[in-house]
């Protein structure tokens, strides 16, 4: 159990952090809470793709003359990387853009709470 808890210790860490993203975006009454639940949410599943790419001894995807060009093995593949870029700026502007609505909201209405928010719009 030991041994299985220390291979893939990455990876229960990230699915418990994505349990309480998840668990923020649902359960939660504040749109604030849910916010947050979301970002946790987005950088953890950037950090699987990040964690899952990686191979224990692979170097950069530059033609190193030490590994040749023979066994690509010994190189990281380097898309997950590249979209996962791609995914942070998402997640950056998702993010910015939630609290932009989020201010918005409480300008509005004087509250982020959810049943009150709603309670609000009738």
């Amino acid at each position: 159990m030991i041994e299985f808890i220390q291979g893939y210790y990455a990876y229960i860490f990230l699915a418990a952090t994505f349990t309480i993203g998840l668990y923020g975006m649902m359960m939660k009454q504040n749109l604030m809470k849910k916010v947050l639940g979301m970002s946790v949410v987005a950088a953890c599943t950037i950090l699987f793709w990040i964690v899952s790419a990686y191979k224990e001894g692979a170097g950069v995807t530059v033609l190193d003359p030490r590994y040749g060009v023979e066994n690509p093995e010994l190189y990281l593949n380097p898309l997950p990387h590249t979209l996962m870029l791609t995914a942070i700026v998402v997640a950056v502007v998702t993010l910015g853009v939630a609290l932009a609505l989020l201010i918005g909201i409480y300008r509005e209405f004087k509250t982020l709470d959810e049943p009150t928010l709603l309670e609000r719009m009738k």
